[in-house]
């Protein structure tokens, strides 16, 4: 059962990887290393198959031996932070406009924190 439940996560979490691909505000790599981590514990296989992936191996493995992330992915993360918020501050009213201030502040200043692959 609980092999299941981490097979069916990852799939899931590829997916939405999938869709951050082509929608500007969701994000991709955490996604596909949410998926490594459930297939991890379902399918030694699927696992094999995201870490030596070439577009995305190298985040898993940055991820995992240091819980590091690259400068880029730092830059594309501030940059989708600064569309949202702009996005919020058209079409939000007050005081709905902050919601992506705050989230942006809160997980900006995490993300910058974590070493650089």
């Amino acid at each position: 059962m609980k092999r299941h439940f981490y097979l069916v996560s990852g799939w899931a979490s590829l997916a939405l990887g999938a869709l951050g691909a082509f929608l500007p505000l969701l994000p991709t790599v955490p996604f596909v290393i949410l998926a490594a981590f459930c297939f991890a514990r379902s399918s030694p296989r699927l696992e094999a198959w995201l870490v030596t992936h070439p577009k995305f191996g190298h985040h898993i493995l940055a991820w995992r031996e240091k819980g590091a992330i690259s400068r880029k992915g730092k830059i594309a993360a501030t940059a989708a932070f600064a569309l949202s918020i702009f996005v919020a501050a058209i079409f939000s009213p007050w005081p709905w406009v902050m919601l992506p201030v705050i989230a942006a502040a809160v997980t900006g200043s995490w993300l910058w924190t974590r070493p650089e692959a």
